[in-house]
């Protein structure tokens, strides 16, 4: 047996960019990529990341070498994907939704040889790189070059510096000799955490880890030949959660916009017949809002793969009811996306609907590409019970997690921990073996010595027909150290309950569905919840405002005759309108 040494012949290096290549061998004179007018086909799209990759050799880029992007999605941003790897670069992809120092600190970090920037984000990037000169004193190797993406479909003529995305595809060359990947532990991509509970960090991932991926969930969801992809998950989130590269190996079509709003959503669905998507949770709602009316149908059925809280089930019922078929899912940037998914039993269609919903609502089994998930004490290394209330944290092992933190060495000595990747999530095994996260660890409130997971109190929040959005933390209690404290967004659209929600309503029914001693003690109306560039909620600045709390509860309160929950107030800053603009990047997976 040992005498079979491996051979090009049968041995070749794992890599989602090797299925571009398959694509136009197999899909050629299929559509590649739908943006506005503008059509490609996968040949199209093979010739231009050909192009695009001997430009970037040409300007001295290659093996290891970064490349930034700050784009929305639009085809140039589904092409790196393929054509920086070719080169032999890492691809690093930048949220969009960042401001210009967290922006130039990634720059420094990583440090880019290019960057490419789409036509309407020159001026955020023009501040970046300023900081990023700033700070090398003007040192022109520390500041990358730059290139800008213009509108492939409605030409802008904006630039910043001399290079230009679709000059540079048109005279790179298609039939240079590109560089031949011969590890597949190579770096393919470098995309940074939200730094939700830290600073943000550098997530590395190879070439094995995103092929593994990038099947496995393709298998997972039961994603078949020929699907028609709308990007609403931004490209800049985990890749994609894979599925940039994950289009071509089904030979799909991906639908790019550039905005999530729910025109452009079900005009694309309609006019594409769009099959499968990607989003966040709170895009339901926002979906729900842009159907045609309460018995709204869509022509065929809409695969939606999300993550994140689960949708309460009054609104999954509804989502479902338009057409939308959703699967939930669990993930981190360090997992390359999912890492979890809840496998549908077939038995389980026969449930009432709120079963349904519970089961739903899961975070599953481990993705095909892990070779184990478990549920562990993070003291004793012990699984915790398969009873669906022990909690502990999620741990997961397999050729999905990745390669490590860049040029961080201590946070990857604390997150890799006797074999494990360590998440930081809070969890539960049911006895089937499914997988619910309860928690952030941080998130977790210790009252008089019980646990709480401010996710079982946000989900009974959501039930309340008042509640369009809420989040939960802990707040100082003279008598049990902690308490748990609500921040809520009350409903526009229940018509009972539209704008009115009152403290102690909240706190009533909070009794009525959760053990006492879960029981917010104190319930703030909020306009809306401060999230990051993400998305996610900042519970940081909602413990800054819990802890200028005294936790009493509402009865006994002076009798003014009025209380702080006739008004809303808005932390952080964002109002409702700014929420849509930040649909399309929600989600801890």
């Amino acid at each position: 047996m040992d005498q079979l040494p491996k051979r090009p012949a049968n041995y070749v290096p794992l890599s989602p960019v090797g299925f571009l290549p398959r694509a136009n061998a197999v899909y050629g004179d299929r559509t590649s990529v739908i943006y506005g007018r503008v059509r490609f086909t996968w040949s199209q799209t093979y010739e231009r990341c050909r192009r695009l990759a001997s430009a970037l050799l040409r300007l001295g880029i290659g093996k290891n070498d970064v490349v930034s992007v700050l784009a929305p999605n639009v085809p140039a941003m589904y092409e790196m994907h393929f054509a920086v790897p070719m080169a032999g670069a890492v691809l690093n992809t930048i949220n969009t939704r960042l401001d210009a120092n967290a922006v130039a600190t990634i720059l420094r970090h990583s440090e880019a040889k290019l960057f490419f920037v789409d036509y309407d984000y020159v001026r955020l990037a023009s501040d970046a790189l300023k900081l990023v000169a700033h700070e090398s004193g003007g040192a022109p190797h520390h500041v990358p070059l730059v290139a800008v993406i213009d509108d492939v479909d409605t030409p802008t003529g904006t630039r910043l510096g001399e290079l230009e995305y679709e000059a540079l595809v048109s005279n790179g060359d298609p039939n240079a000799e590109l560089p031949t990947l011969t590890d597949e532990w190579d770096a393919l991509t470098l995309n940074y955490t939200s730094g939700t509970t830290s600073a943000p960090k550098g997530v590395v991932y190879s070439h094995r880890g995103a092929y593994l991926s990038t099947t496995s969930l393709l298998l997972q969801w039961g994603v078949g030949n020929e699907p028609v992809y709308l990007w609403t998950l931004p490209m800049f989130h985990c890749n994609g959660w894979t599925f940039t590269w994950g289009m071509a190996a089904r030979g799909g079509v991906n639908v790019c916009i550039r905005n999530a709003h729910p025109a452009s959503i079900y005009s694309a669905i309609t006019q594409h017949g769009v099959t499968h998507m990607c989003c966040a949770p709170v895009l339901f709602s926002i979906l729900l809002e842009g159907a045609d009316g309460d018995d709204a149908k869509l022509e065929a059925p809409v695969h939606v793969l999300t993550g994140g809280a689960p949708p309460p089930a009054a609104l999954l019922e509804q989502v479902e009811r338009v057409g939308f078929k959703v699967t939930h899912a669990y993930g981190l940037t360090e997992a390359t996306g999912p890492a979890l998914a809840c496998e549908w039993r077939d038995r389980w269609d026969r449930l009432p609907l709120h079963e349904r919903a519970r089961l739903k609502a899961r975070q599953g089994v481990s993705v095909l590409s892990l070779a184990h998930a478990d549920v562990k004490n993070a003291d004793t290394m012990a699984s915790v019970p398969r009873d669906g209330t022990s909690v502990g944290e999620i741990v997961l092992r397999g050729s999905s997690v990745m390669k490590g933190y860049l040029k961080n060495p201590e946070a990857n000595e604390a997150a890799f921990r006797g074999g494990w990747f360590l998440t930081g999530d809070v969890g539960v095994v049911h006895p089937d073996g499914y997988i619910e996260i309860k928690d952030r660890s941080k998130d977790v409130i210790i009252s008089g010595g019980e646990n709480i997971c401010s996710k079982e109190v946000e989900e009974v929040l959501f039930r309340h027909p008042g509640v369009a959005d809420a989040a939960v933390v802990a707040m100082p209690h003279p008598r049990w150290g902690e308490t748990p404290c609500a921040f809520v967004v009350p409903s526009r659209d229940n018509k009972q309950h539209a704008g009115v929600v009152r403290e102690e309503d909240v706190i009533e029914f909070c009794r009525k569905h959760m053990a006492r001693f879960m029981v917010p003690k104190k319930v703030v109306v909020v306009d809306a919840l401060p999230r990051n560039a993400l998305g996610k909620v900042e519970k940081v600045k909602l413990r800054a405002e819990a802890r200028k709390m005294i936790s009493v509860p509402p009865q006994q309160k002076p009798k003014s005759g009025k209380t702080t929950s006739s008004t809303t107030t808005n932390i952080g800053g964002r109002g409702e309108e700014q929420m849509v603009a930040h649909v399309m990047a929600l989600s801890r997976l």
